[in-house]
């Protein structure tokens, strides 16, 4: 991998520059994710799917928005065993290769790749009973939340539930300082001296700052008109929002005239 380093001056959140950031990171993304964090994404990952509802359908179809290389997947085929499909949108081309290269054979034919930017998927209206995301908001601004949180209302099915979790900023946790050092400066080094002089994973230091919680992910997800109540994980050095979309309102009966 070459020497990567961020310029100041480059918009992080372009979607470009996270399609190139994930297709640097993919070939190390699943070992190195869980190894930084302790374990902790798993624990994350099965945290979020057991906020989801299970659906009324007998078939229901799931949605992974920045899906990566698939490792929410189990999790939801675990919780939901009747799922359908599960449709697998992610801008970066490579994490789809690698989340192809190890699907499990008994349920690689109800994985369904679409190499997409999450906030111009062209999915269906009322396309999925389900929705889930782990660790990609972060690579969003105010702005693009706002975006994808009205995507997240076009795709759900009424009725349908959504989750979605993310790595925050725990401002209020008394460890903070010692968890910040570790994001901005540890991981970093790590990066440099054993992974070829990489500074993409460090990128989760900036994008977490930047991030903060899911706050204004519940602000975004509540004026596209979902309910959402927000959790947090260890102390806030994660966040996740959970929520619906209202059920189809039964129309009110008319009274007629004598």
């Amino acid at each position: 991998m070459d020497n990567q380093r961020h310029d100041p001056d480059t918009d992080i959140y372009d979607p470009g520059y996270v399609a190139n950031l994930f297709d640097r990171c993919s070939p190390r993304y699943r070992w190195w994710s869980a190894i930084s964090s302790f374990g902790f994404v798993a624990i994350w990952r099965h945290q979020c799917v057991q906020r989801l509802v299970a659906p009324k359908s007998t078939d229901p179809v799931a949605v992974d928005l920045m899906a990566g290389t698939g490792e929410v997947w189990p999790h939801l085929l675990r919780r939901f065993p009747n799922l359908r499909r599960i449709t697998a949108l992610d801008i970066s081309h490579r994490m789809h290769a690698e989340a192809v290269a190890r699907l499990h054979g008994r349920y690689a034919h109800k994985i369904n790749h679409i190499e997409s930017d999450a906030l111009q998927s062209d999915l269906p209206e009322a396309y999925a009973d389900l929705v889930v995301s782990t660790f990609g908001l972060k690579t969003f601004n105010p702005e693009q939340q706002r975006v994808l949180a009205r995507q997240i209302e076009r795709i759900l099915k009424p009725g349908g539930c959504f989750s979605l979790i993310e790595a925050s900023d725990p401002k209020k946790w008394m460890l903070r300082p010692i968890y910040r050092f570790y994001l901005d400066s540890v991981l970093p080094l790590i990066e440099r001296f054993l992974l070829s002089g990489a500074n993409d994973f460090g990128m989760l230091g900036t994008y977490t700052r930047n991030f903060g919680d899911c706050a204004r992910m519940v602000e975004a997800l509540e004026a596209a008109g979902l309910s959402v109540t927000m959790k947090s994980h260890f102390f806030g050095c994660a966040t996740s929002v959970a929520g619906s979309k209202p059920p189809v309102a039964r129309p009110t009966r008319q009274p007629t005239c004598a």
